[in-house]
Protein backbone atom coordinates (compact mmCIF):
# COMPACT_ATOMS: atom_id res chain seq x y z
CA UNK A 1 0.00 0.00 0.00
CA UNK A 2 1.45 3.33 -1.05
CA UNK A 3 1.55 6.54 0.95
CA UNK A 4 -1.18 7.94 -1.29
CA UNK A 5 -3.48 5.03 -0.45
CA UNK A 6 -2.87 5.51 3.25
CA UNK A 7 -3.78 9.19 3.03
CA UNK A 8 -6.95 8.40 1.07
CA UNK A 9 -8.26 5.95 3.69
CA UNK A 10 -11.00 7.48 5.92
CA UNK A 11 -9.74 8.38 9.36
CA UNK A 12 -11.44 6.90 12.41
CA UNK A 13 -13.19 9.65 14.30
CA UNK A 14 -12.87 9.64 18.09
CA UNK A 15 -15.26 11.13 20.60
CA UNK A 16 -15.72 14.86 20.51
CA UNK A 17 -15.01 16.98 23.58
CA UNK A 18 -18.73 17.31 24.31
CA UNK A 19 -19.24 13.55 24.01
CA UNK A 20 -16.32 12.87 26.35
CA UNK A 21 -17.74 15.36 28.84
CA UNK A 22 -21.17 13.74 28.65
CA UNK A 23 -19.65 10.29 29.05
CA UNK A 24 -17.62 11.41 32.08
CA UNK A 25 -20.72 12.98 33.65
CA UNK A 26 -22.70 9.80 33.04
CA UNK A 27 -20.02 7.68 34.69
CA UNK A 28 -20.03 9.97 37.73
CA UNK A 29 -23.81 9.67 38.03
CA UNK A 30 -23.61 5.90 37.82
CA UNK A 31 -20.91 5.76 40.50
CA UNK A 32 -22.91 8.09 42.76
CA UNK A 33 -26.12 6.08 42.39
CA UNK A 34 -24.23 2.84 42.99
CA UNK A 35 -22.67 4.27 46.16
CA UNK A 36 -26.07 5.41 47.45
CA UNK A 37 -27.61 2.01 46.75
CA UNK A 38 -24.69 0.22 48.43
CA UNK A 39 -25.04 2.44 51.51
CA UNK A 40 -28.81 1.95 51.65
CA UNK A 41 -28.49 -1.83 51.36
CA UNK A 42 -25.62 -2.29 53.80
CA UNK A 43 -26.84 0.07 56.56
CA UNK A 44 -28.71 -1.38 59.52
CA UNK A 45 -31.69 0.98 59.50
CA UNK A 46 -33.33 -0.73 62.45
CA UNK A 47 -30.45 0.01 64.80
CA UNK A 48 -30.11 3.55 63.44
CA UNK A 49 -33.80 4.18 64.09
CA UNK A 50 -33.58 2.81 67.64
CA UNK A 51 -30.58 5.01 68.43
CA UNK A 52 -31.39 8.24 66.56
CA UNK A 53 -35.11 8.33 65.77
CA UNK A 54 -37.14 7.48 68.83
CA UNK A 55 -40.37 9.40 68.41
CA UNK A 56 -41.31 9.24 72.07
CA UNK A 57 -38.01 10.84 73.12
CA UNK A 58 -38.24 13.49 70.41
CA UNK A 59 -41.75 14.48 71.53
CA UNK A 60 -40.51 14.95 75.09
CA UNK A 61 -38.12 17.65 73.86
CA UNK A 62 -40.91 19.98 72.76
CA UNK A 63 -41.54 22.79 73.35
CA UNK A 64 -38.36 23.33 75.42
CA UNK A 65 -36.05 22.62 72.51
CA UNK A 66 -37.59 25.63 70.72
CA UNK A 67 -38.61 27.97 73.53
CA UNK A 68 -35.43 27.43 75.56
CA UNK A 69 -32.53 25.89 73.62
CA UNK A 70 -33.15 27.43 70.20
CA UNK A 71 -34.07 30.77 71.73
CA UNK A 72 -30.82 30.88 73.72
CA UNK A 73 -28.82 29.88 70.66
CA UNK A 74 -30.33 32.71 68.63
CA UNK A 75 -29.75 35.23 71.43
CA UNK A 76 -26.12 34.15 71.85
CA UNK A 77 -25.56 34.40 68.10
CA UNK A 78 -27.16 37.81 67.65
CA UNK A 79 -25.39 39.32 70.65
CA UNK A 80 -22.04 37.99 69.42
CA UNK A 81 -22.75 39.29 65.92
CA UNK A 82 -23.55 42.79 67.18
CA UNK A 83 -20.38 42.93 69.29
CA UNK A 84 -18.29 41.52 66.45
CA UNK A 85 -19.73 43.95 63.91
CA UNK A 86 -19.11 47.00 66.10
CA UNK A 87 -15.59 45.92 67.04
CA UNK A 88 -14.85 44.80 63.49
CA UNK A 89 -15.81 48.22 62.15
CA UNK A 90 -13.40 49.92 64.53
CA UNK A 91 -10.58 47.53 63.64
CA UNK A 92 -11.24 47.91 59.91
CA UNK A 93 -10.99 51.70 60.17
CA UNK A 94 -7.79 51.30 62.20
CA UNK A 95 -6.39 49.10 59.42
CA UNK A 96 -7.14 51.86 56.90
CA UNK A 97 -5.81 54.62 59.13
CA UNK A 98 -2.81 56.70 58.10
CA UNK A 99 -1.52 56.42 61.68
CA UNK A 100 1.02 53.62 61.84
CA UNK A 101 0.37 52.37 65.43
CA UNK A 102 -3.35 52.00 64.67
CA UNK A 103 -2.59 49.83 61.65
CA UNK A 104 -0.11 47.73 63.61
CA UNK A 105 -2.50 47.15 66.53
CA UNK A 106 -5.31 46.21 64.18
CA UNK A 107 -3.05 43.84 62.25
CA UNK A 108 -1.84 42.13 65.44
CA UNK A 109 -5.42 41.71 66.68
CA UNK A 110 -6.56 40.18 63.40
CA UNK A 111 -3.66 37.76 63.19
CA UNK A 112 -4.10 36.58 66.79
CA UNK A 113 -7.87 36.13 66.84
CA UNK A 114 -8.02 34.62 63.37
CA UNK A 115 -5.32 32.14 64.30
CA UNK A 116 -6.64 31.01 67.68
CA UNK A 117 -9.45 28.43 67.84
CA UNK A 118 -12.74 29.83 69.14
CA UNK A 119 -12.63 27.23 71.93
CA UNK A 120 -9.53 28.88 73.43
CA UNK A 121 -11.24 32.27 73.36
CA UNK A 122 -14.20 30.87 75.31
CA UNK A 123 -11.87 29.29 77.87
CA UNK A 124 -9.94 32.56 78.16
CA UNK A 125 -13.14 34.53 78.81
CA UNK A 126 -14.49 31.96 81.27
CA UNK A 127 -11.29 31.19 83.20
CA UNK A 128 -8.48 33.66 82.55
CA UNK A 129 -10.49 36.87 82.91
CA UNK A 130 -11.90 36.01 86.39
CA UNK A 131 -8.39 35.01 87.52
CA UNK A 132 -6.80 38.17 86.17
CA UNK A 133 -9.50 40.49 87.57
CA UNK A 134 -10.85 38.93 90.80
CA UNK A 135 -14.29 40.03 91.82
CA UNK A 136 -15.19 41.51 88.46
CA UNK A 137 -18.25 40.34 86.53
CA UNK A 138 -18.89 40.73 82.84
CA UNK A 139 -22.14 42.61 82.27
CA UNK A 140 -24.96 40.28 81.26
CA UNK A 141 -23.66 37.16 82.97
CA UNK A 142 -23.42 34.16 80.64
CA UNK A 143 -25.03 36.10 77.80
CA UNK A 144 -22.43 38.84 78.15
CA UNK A 145 -19.57 36.33 78.22
CA UNK A 146 -20.84 34.58 75.10
CA UNK A 147 -21.38 37.89 73.31
CA UNK A 148 -17.82 38.94 74.17
CA UNK A 149 -16.24 35.61 73.20
CA UNK A 150 -18.12 35.30 69.91
CA UNK A 151 -17.62 38.99 69.21
CA UNK A 152 -13.84 38.81 69.68
CA UNK A 153 -13.62 35.93 67.22
CA UNK A 154 -16.04 37.39 64.68
CA UNK A 155 -14.49 40.86 64.76
CA UNK A 156 -11.21 39.59 63.31
CA UNK A 157 -12.98 38.20 60.25
CA UNK A 158 -15.50 41.02 59.94
CA UNK A 159 -12.75 43.63 60.08
CA UNK A 160 -11.09 42.23 56.98
CA UNK A 161 -14.45 41.89 55.23
CA UNK A 162 -15.38 45.49 56.04
CA UNK A 163 -11.95 46.76 55.01
CA UNK A 164 -12.25 44.98 51.66
CA UNK A 165 -15.73 46.45 51.17
CA UNK A 166 -14.55 49.99 51.90
CA UNK A 167 -11.62 49.61 49.51
CA UNK A 168 -14.01 48.25 46.85
CA UNK A 169 -15.92 51.55 46.77
CA UNK A 170 -14.52 53.69 43.91
CA UNK A 171 -12.17 56.41 45.12
CA UNK A 172 -14.14 58.92 43.08
CA UNK A 173 -16.96 58.65 45.63
CA UNK A 174 -14.74 60.02 48.37
CA UNK A 175 -13.30 62.69 46.11
CA UNK A 176 -16.79 63.81 45.11
CA UNK A 177 -17.88 63.99 48.74
CA UNK A 178 -14.81 66.03 49.65
CA UNK A 179 -15.49 68.42 46.77
CA UNK A 180 -18.98 69.01 48.19
CA UNK A 181 -17.48 70.08 51.51
CA UNK A 182 -17.76 66.82 53.46
CA UNK A 183 -15.12 66.23 56.08
CA UNK A 184 -13.18 62.93 55.78
CA UNK A 185 -15.07 61.42 58.73
CA UNK A 186 -18.49 62.53 57.47
CA UNK A 187 -17.73 61.31 53.96
CA UNK A 188 -16.70 57.92 55.33
CA UNK A 189 -19.83 57.61 57.49
CA UNK A 190 -22.38 59.02 55.06
CA UNK A 191 -21.04 57.94 51.66
CA UNK A 192 -18.40 55.20 51.78
CA UNK A 193 -19.55 52.90 54.58
CA UNK A 194 -23.19 52.55 53.35
CA UNK A 195 -21.94 51.56 49.89
CA UNK A 196 -19.41 49.18 51.40
CA UNK A 197 -22.11 47.41 53.43
CA UNK A 198 -24.15 46.76 50.30
CA UNK A 199 -21.10 45.00 48.91
CA UNK A 200 -20.23 42.96 51.99
CA UNK A 201 -23.75 42.02 53.08
CA UNK A 202 -23.51 38.42 51.74
CA UNK A 203 -20.21 37.57 53.52
CA UNK A 204 -21.49 39.18 56.72
CA UNK A 205 -24.60 37.00 56.59
CA UNK A 206 -22.36 33.99 56.05
CA UNK A 207 -20.42 35.00 59.17
CA UNK A 208 -23.73 35.01 61.05
CA UNK A 209 -24.24 31.36 60.04
CA UNK A 210 -20.77 30.47 61.34
CA UNK A 211 -21.43 32.24 64.63
CA UNK A 212 -24.70 30.35 65.01
CA UNK A 213 -22.75 27.09 64.99
CA UNK A 214 -19.90 28.43 67.16
CA UNK A 215 -22.44 29.28 69.87
CA UNK A 216 -22.30 25.59 70.82
CA UNK A 217 -19.02 26.38 72.64
CA UNK A 218 -20.97 28.14 75.39
CA UNK A 219 -20.86 24.92 77.43
CA UNK A 220 -17.22 25.69 78.30
CA UNK A 221 -18.39 28.77 80.21
CA UNK A 222 -20.55 26.69 82.54
CA UNK A 223 -24.26 27.35 82.04
CA UNK A 224 -27.38 26.75 84.09
CA UNK A 225 -30.32 24.67 82.89
CA UNK A 226 -32.09 27.82 81.73
CA UNK A 227 -29.04 29.04 79.79
CA UNK A 228 -28.43 25.90 77.72
CA UNK A 229 -28.22 26.20 73.94
CA UNK A 230 -29.07 23.52 71.39
CA UNK A 231 -25.92 21.40 71.60
CA UNK A 232 -25.77 21.41 75.40
CA UNK A 233 -29.51 20.71 75.62
CA UNK A 234 -29.24 17.78 73.20
CA UNK A 235 -26.20 16.27 74.92
CA UNK A 236 -27.79 16.49 78.36
CA UNK A 237 -30.94 14.71 77.21
CA UNK A 238 -28.90 12.13 75.29
CA UNK A 239 -27.05 11.29 78.51
CA UNK A 240 -30.30 11.12 80.49
CA UNK A 241 -32.13 8.90 78.00
CA UNK A 242 -29.08 6.87 76.86
CA UNK A 243 -30.21 7.60 73.31
CA UNK A 244 -28.91 9.89 70.53
CA UNK A 245 -32.32 11.11 69.35
CA UNK A 246 -31.98 14.45 71.21
CA UNK A 247 -28.73 15.15 69.35
CA UNK A 248 -30.43 14.53 66.02
CA UNK A 249 -33.33 16.81 66.93
CA UNK A 250 -30.89 19.53 68.03
CA UNK A 251 -29.09 19.19 64.70
CA UNK A 252 -32.35 19.59 62.82
CA UNK A 253 -33.06 22.75 64.81
CA UNK A 254 -29.71 24.15 63.65
CA UNK A 255 -30.74 23.44 60.07
CA UNK A 256 -34.03 25.29 60.59
CA UNK A 257 -31.94 28.45 60.89
CA UNK A 258 -28.83 27.82 58.79
CA UNK A 259 -30.62 26.59 55.63
CA UNK A 260 -32.85 29.70 55.30
CA UNK A 261 -29.86 31.93 56.05
CA UNK A 262 -27.82 30.11 53.40
CA UNK A 263 -30.64 30.69 50.91
CA UNK A 264 -30.67 34.39 51.79
CA UNK A 265 -26.91 34.59 51.23
CA UNK A 266 -27.20 32.98 47.78
CA UNK A 267 -30.02 35.34 46.81
CA UNK A 268 -28.03 38.39 47.89
CA UNK A 269 -24.95 37.20 46.01
CA UNK A 270 -27.06 36.66 42.88
CA UNK A 271 -28.56 40.14 43.14
CA UNK A 272 -25.10 41.64 43.67
CA UNK A 273 -23.83 39.93 40.53
CA UNK A 274 -26.84 41.16 38.57
CA UNK A 275 -26.21 44.70 39.77
CA UNK A 276 -22.60 44.50 38.58
CA UNK A 277 -23.70 43.33 35.13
Amino acid sequence: MTDTDVRLQPRKKGLTRRQRRSLSRGVQYVVFVAAVIAFAVSADWGRLKNQFAQGSIARQMFPDVITLALKNTVLYTLSGFVVGLALGMVIALMRLSSVGPYRWLAGIYIEIFRGLPALLIFIFIGVAVPLAFPGTEIVGGTYGKVALALGLVAAAYMAETIRAGIQAVPKGQLEAARSLGFSPARAMISIIIPQAFRIILPPLTNELVLLFKDSSLVLFLGVTLEERELSKYGRDLASTTANSTPILVAGLCYLLVTIPLGFVVRRMEAKAQEAVK
